[in-house]
C-alpha cells in the first residue's frame, strides 16, 4: 500500500509518498503559513506524483479522550475533530483545512487521522491529572494530553531494533528535541510519562516557547502586568524560550555564541540544559529506572553538543557518552561510552513512517514494521 503522508505544521505542509517497503519515493515542502493551503500549490504537487497513493495519511496533533489510536477518516470523526479545535486552537485548524483540500484533490482515496496524543493515552491516571478543582476537569476535559507521540512512538519501535533487544525488556527515555520539545518515559513500548500537558507549552524550555513557568508569575502578570491575555498567549508562544533568553531561537547560534562568550546565549544554553536533564530525570523516576536515552528531532538528532552536556549532567544515571562516536553520529547509531550502564543513542525522527505504518493498519494491511 503506496501511503502519502501529509504533515501540517505551523508554516509548512510537508508531503511524502511512501512505497509498500516505507521508501520515500517522492516528496515535497510548500509553504503553508496561517491556517490554510495553497490549492494550486497543493495541486501541482499531487500532479507532480505524490497523488499515486493508495491511501493518505495525516498527522493531527489533538485527539483529545476521543480519540486513543489512529481512526479512519469519515463524516463522524471530521466533525469530532473540529470539535477539539478548543483543545488545539494554533495546530488543529491548519490540520483541518490540509485534510479538506487534499480530500478535494483526491477524493477517492480512504484517509485516516493519526494523533500525536494518542501515543499518550496509556499513561496511568497519576500522571494525567493536573491538581485542580475536580469541577473544572469535569466541566472542561482538563488533563494532560501529551504531544509529539507519532515521533515517540517510533523511538519506541526503532529502539529495540537498532539495539537487538526485545521493546518490553526496555525503558526508554525518548527526547524529541527540535522546535518543540518534549520528553516521553516508555515501558514496554508504551508511554507511561511525558513533559508536555494540555497544551505543547508544558515541559522543556522550546525555541519560542516558554515551557513550565510558574501559574503564579502569570497570573500576576495579567492582574499587574498591563498585559492582555493576548500579549501573554503571544509571548508565551512566541517570544518565550531560546528566543527570550538569547535573543535567537536557533540553537545553533546559541551554542555558537556560548563559545565566544556571549552571556545571554551561555545563560540561555545552561537553562536549557538545565530543564532537559531535570526532565530526563523525572522520566527515569517514572519508569523506576533507564535503559536507554534516545534523542530525536532536529536538535537531538544533529547536535552533538547538547547530546554532550546532557549525559555530563547524567552520569549518576548510568549514561555515558563515546566523544568520538557522538560527533561522527549520523542516524540511527549508539553513541555510548563502553562503561556506561545505560545506552545512548541517536534515532531519526520518522513520523512518516510511523503515519504509513497506522494507516495501513486502520486500513486492514498488516505493516511489516
Amino acid at each position: 500500500m503506496r501511503v502519502l503522508v501529509v504533515n501540517a505544521g505551523s508554516s509548512t505542509l510537508k508531503l511524502a509518498l511512501l512505497d509498500g517497503n516505507d521508501e520515500t519515493v517522492a516528496s515535497r515542502e510548500l509553504q503553508a503559513p496561517g491556517t490554510g493551503v495553497d490549492q494550486s500549490e497543493l495541486h501541482g504537487a499531487l500532479e507532480g506524483g505524490l497523488g499515486e497513493a493508495d491511501a493518505v495519511g495525516h498527522r493531527i496533533v489533538h485527539g483529545g479522550k476521543r480519540f486513543p489510536g489512529p481512526a479512519r477518516i469519515d463524516a463522524g470523526v471530521e466533525a469530532a475533530l473540529h470539535e477539539l479545535v478548543d483543545l488545539a486552537p494554533l495546530h488543529q485548524p491548519k490540520a483541518l483545512a490540509v485534510l479538506a483540500a487534499v480530500k478535494e484533490e483526491l477524493p477517492a482515496l480512504p484517509a485516516v487521522a493519526c494523533f500525536d496524543t494518542a501515543f499518550h493515552q496509556t499513561m496511568p491516571e497519576s500522571a494525567v491529572t493536573y491538581a485542580i478543582p475536580a469541577a473544572w476537569r469535569e466541566r472542561w476535559g482538563l488533563r494532560r494530553y501529551g504531544f509529539h507521540g507519532l515521533s515517540h512512538a517510533w523511538v519506541a519501535r526503532r529502539v529495540p531494533e537498532l539495539l537487538g533487544v526485545a521493546g518490553g525488556e526496555l525503558r526508554i527515555v525518548s527526547a524529541h528535541l527540535g522546535a518543540g520539545a518534549s520528553l516521553c518515559a516508555i515501558r514496554d513500548g508504551r508511554s507511561v510519562d511525558t513533559t508536555m500537558g494540555f497544551t505543547p507549552l508544558e515541559g522543556l524550555v522550546m525555541a519560542t516557547r516558554s515551557g513550565d513557568v510558574d501559574p503564579g508569575l502569570l497570573l500576576w502578570l495579567l492582574e499587574r502586568g498591563d498585559l492582555s491575555q493576548r500579549d501573554l498567549a503571544a509571548g508565551l508562544e512566541n517570544e518565550s524560550g531560546l528566543k527570550g533568553l538569547a535573543g535567537t531561537a536557533d540553537m545553533r547560534m546559541v551554542l555558537d555564541g556560548a563559545r565566544a562568550g556571549d552571556a545571554a546565549a551561555q545563560l540561555a544554553l545552561d537553562v536549557y540544559m538545565h530543564r532537559l536533564r531535570a526532565g530526563v530525570a523525572s522520566m527515569t523516576a517514572a519508569l523506576g529506572g533507564i535503559d536507554v536515552l534516545a534523542f530525536t528531532g532536529g536538535i537531538g538528532e544533529r547536535s552533538a553538543a547538547v547530546r554532550s552536556l546532557a549525559a555530563r549532567g547524567l552520569g549518576y544515571l548510568g549514561l555515558a557518552i563515546d566523544e568520538q562516536r557522538n560527533l561522527a553520529s549520523e542516524r540511527d547509531s549508539d553513541v555510548s561510552a563502553v562503561e556506561a550502564l545505560a545506552r545512548t543513542v541517536v534515532i531519526a525522527a520518522r513520523e512518516d513512517l510511523e503515519i504509513a505504518r497506522q494507516t495501513r493498519l486502520v486500513l486492514g494491511e498488516s505493516p511489516d514494521r
